[in-house]
């Protein structure tokens, strides 16, 4: 065995273990939660509307995952129907939490009387930055690479040798995709915390915007490596999702400007 291919358990304590996996998602679910909480009190929202929606935000999240998971590979679940709750042998889906939690946000938007518009630019960066730190957690676990590489184009790429031996499948090197979408990610992160410090820059409703063509461009072209994506037919489910949404994105972007919205004033500013 590599020695520098990493276990994916975290903590092991008896037959109690804490994957890295979990650790992972769980600090990007934190660091989430702390920029939308500073935006979200910069938009006049109240503590306890902030704290409803990032728990049911994340906890309906999770389950849409694992949702839209199970029912795009539902030819095994299908037939091994306990192993739908088997959440430790993996099977989530970024998309399925994206709609199940948008779809949580809306409901209690409208319950709570808050402006959805508001909330959904606060999460855009949160979000961002929550799926970039996500991404490492397929890397602990070997999981979403792309197609065969040799050793000396990912040497090429200047990655250290922990990173290329972590893409070493069964003896075989890989694309990591995890790092080129947590790279893409983060980049886009930065760029509305840049935009956003930027008075009478940005429309009310456009980080959310930028979220959905910047995430879909780079999800489309990077789904296209992967050799693990989700299908229907021969259409890769997120591919076709991420070409979707990049569209929309734009064309409501274009269509808002044409008609004039209102902007964000300085002291709405990230």
């Amino acid at each position: 065995m590599n020695s520098l291919v990493m276990n994916p358990t975290a903590i092991q304590i008896g037959d109690f273990s804490i994957q890295w996996y979990a650790l992972i998602i769980g600090l990007g679910a934190w660091l989430a939660y702390r920029i939308f909480k500073r935006e979200a009190f910069k938009m006049g929202m109240k503590e306890d509307d902030i704290l409803d929606l990032v728990f049911w935000g994340i906890m309906i999240g999770f389950l849409g995952a694992r949702v839209y998971y199970v029912i795009f590979r539902w030819d095994y679940y299908g037939q091994n129907l306990l192993q739908i709750f088997n959440i430790r042998g993996g099977g989530m889906a970024i998309y399925g939490g994206v709609i199940a939690g948008s779809l949580a946000l809306i409901y209690l938007c409208r319950r709570r009387q808050l402006q959805l518009i508001d909330v959904f630019d606060a999460a855009a960066p949160a979000l961002m930055l929550a799926q970039a730190i996500g991404r490492w957690g397929n890397f602990v676990n070997q999981e979403a690479y792309g197609g065969p590489v040799s050793r000396e184009f990912l040497s090429r790429l200047y990655l250290p040798d922990w990173l290329i031996e972590q893409m070493n499948v069964a003896g075989i090197y890989h694309h990591p995709t995890f790092l080129y979408e947590s790279v893409w990610n983060l980049i886009g992160f930065m760029m509305i915390i840049s935009i956003r410090h930027r008075d009478r820059l940005l429309l009310r409703g456009e980080a959310a915007l930028f979220y959905l063509v910047w995430y879909g461009l780079g999800r489309a072209l990077i789904e296209g490596m992967r050799t693990d994506s989700l299908y229907w037919g021969p259409v890769r489910v997120s591919q076709a999702l991420s070409i979707l949404l990049c569209i929309l994105g734009v064309v409501i972007g274009l269509y808002r400007r044409k008609n004039g919205q209102s902007y964000y004033t300085e002291n709405l500013r990230l």
